[in-house]
This record gives structure tokens, C-alpha cells and sequence, in this order.
């Protein structure tokens, strides 16, 4: 029997859960903080959130949407036009080039792998950064990011993992 309108619509806004929601850490991360003397650093979200789907739905987080993801990211923050993108699509080449490895493991083996693959991306957008303004950018600054992103893995992963036994189910 062919699915009803309202049928595939349930579907097709299911299958946008992963975008939609690395869209709204996106913007989470660009929300300024406003305190007083410190230099904007704040946790790679974006990276958290292409890095869980292309882990636990790659399906539903494919190469398209981590490079407009980036892209969109590159834009709102300013940042050299293409560098979050090539971060993003590196970070889910790697991941869905190592499907087997990541299936059906623990937690703390996912978070491992999100440490070694978050320090390629943060690697990789550091040197792209430093390639097109031409000078080094600042190594502190990325460390203390990826130390950020790192640390509040756990919480999003979770809340990510909510998402999705609640949100898209068997989609």
C-alpha cells in the first residue's frame, strides 16, 4: 500500500532531524556571550553534531549536509569562507570511512574516536584558517575549543541520543 501525504511528510521531517538540530547547535554556538575581557572561544557544536549522526545515522548525515552545515557556519561566524565546511566534510569521511569500527561500540570508545577525529578537524581548520588569512592563527585559542568541544561531548551526545530514540525512531 502507498503512503499517505501526511505519511511521507512524517518521514521526510524525521530524516531532517540530524540538519535541523546541528543547524540549532550552530547558532547556539554563535550566540554571543558578552564577558567582559575574553577573547570569543567558544566549543565546536557543529562538529559534535556532524561527528554523532555520521557515527549513529549516517544515513541521514551525508556529505552534503556537513558541507552546507559548514558552510552555513563559515558564513554566520565570519570565518574563512570554506574552512568549517572542509572541517566538517573531513570529519564525516573519516567517520563513514570507519563505519565498522564505530558499530555497535561503547560510549567511551565513541568518545575516544571523537577525540582523536576532533583533533584532525580542529588540526585542519586551524592550517586552513592559517592558509588563507597567511599568517598562524592563534594555537591557544583552538586548543582551548577543542578542550570545550571535548568536555561537553558527553552532555550533547546525550541529548543528541534523546533526539533520536524519540524524535526519528525507525525513519
Amino acid at each position: 500500500m502507498r503512503p499517505t501525504l501526511w505519511q511521507r511528510m512524517d518521514t521526510m521531517a524525521r530524516h531532517l532531524v540530524p540538519f535541523v538540530l546541528t543547524l540549532m547547535l550552530i547558532l547556539l554556538a554563535a550566540t554571543p556571550t558578552h564577558l567582559p575581557g575574553m577573547v570569543r572561544v567558544g566549543p565546536m557544536l557543529s562538529l559534535i553534531g556532524v561527528y554523532y549522526w555520521a557515527v549513529y545515522r549516517p544515513d541521514l548525515m551525508g556529505y552534503g549536509s556537513a558541507f552546507s552545515l559548514g558552510l552555513f557556519e563559515d558564513i554566520l561566524t565570519g570565518a574563512p569562507l570554506g574552512s568549517g565546511a572542509l572541517m566538517l566534510l573531513i570529519t564525516t569521511s573519516i567517520v563513514v570511512s570507519q563505519y565498522k569500527f564505530f558499530n555497535g561500540k561503547s560510549f567511551a570508545v565513541t568518545w575516544w574516536a571523537f577525540a582523536l577525529v576532533g583533533l584532525i578537524a580542529a588540526g585542519t581548520k586551524w592550517l586552513a584558517v592559517s592558509l588563507i588569512y597567511g599568517l598562524s592563527a592563534d594555537l591557544q585559542t583552538v586548543a582551548v575549543e577543542y578542550l570545550l568541544t571535548l568536555a561537553l561531548y558527553p552532555v550533547l551526545g546525550w541529548l543528541l541520543a534523546r533526539a533520536q530514540l524519540y524524535l526519528i525512531k525507525d525513519a
